[in-house]
């Protein structure tokens, strides 16, 4: 079998590109610790606010014993309940989030929160916010905080532009 010689050429620059990309793939995931979520929690989605964790008084910011800020949040056609939430930055953060209807997507500006909400689980991102990239986005206030805003980016309906919440994100 006979490979023209510029056949060859390009073989072999699809294979370097190939490699590069998924070079890449493995830099990120590594250096930059960025992961796609791997929480596997069951939870039934049409008696959500009657869980413990997903009540509506659970709902929101809370400190748990070893420091680490522990935040609820529940996203329902067309609303993200708390829809404001106040974080510290370089803290260590868990977000866990539930819907209670259809898949919906929950995004920061400024951070690396962003997942799938999906009916009938517990989507569950570990984090620390950095102040200077929420400072680049968000808007400042007198108090010294920054506000970005939470919203939905997975098209969940004809109210969805108004799926959307703030995170004030303080110094530390």
């Amino acid at each position: 079998m006979h490979v023209h010689r510029l056949e060859g050429r390009w073989a072999w620059i699809s294979v370097g590109l190939l490699t590069i990309m998924m070079g890449l793939v493995v830099y990120t995931a590594v250096a930059l610790r960025i992961h796609p979520p791997s929480n596997v929690e069951p939870i039934d989605s049409t008696r959500l606010h009657l869980t413990p964790e997903f009540a509506e008084d659970n709902l929101g910011v809370r400190r748990a014993s070893d420091g680490t800020v522990v935040v609820r949040v529940v996203m329902a056609r067309y609303s993200v309940h708390p829809p404001e939430i106040t974080l510290p930055a370089d803290t260590p953060i868990v977000l866990r989030a539930a819907s209670a209807d259809v898949l919906h997507g929950l995004h920061v500006a400024g951070t690396n929160i962003g997942t799938q909400v999906v009916p009938g689980y517990v989507s569950q991102v570990h984090t620390k916010i950095d102040f200077d990239s929420v400072a680049r986005v968000g808007t400042a206030n007198a108090d010294g905080s920054v506000t970005v805003p939470l919203f939905c980016n997975e098209y969940c309906g004809l109210g969805h532009q108004s799926m959307w919440g703030r995170v004030k994100v303080t110094r530390k």
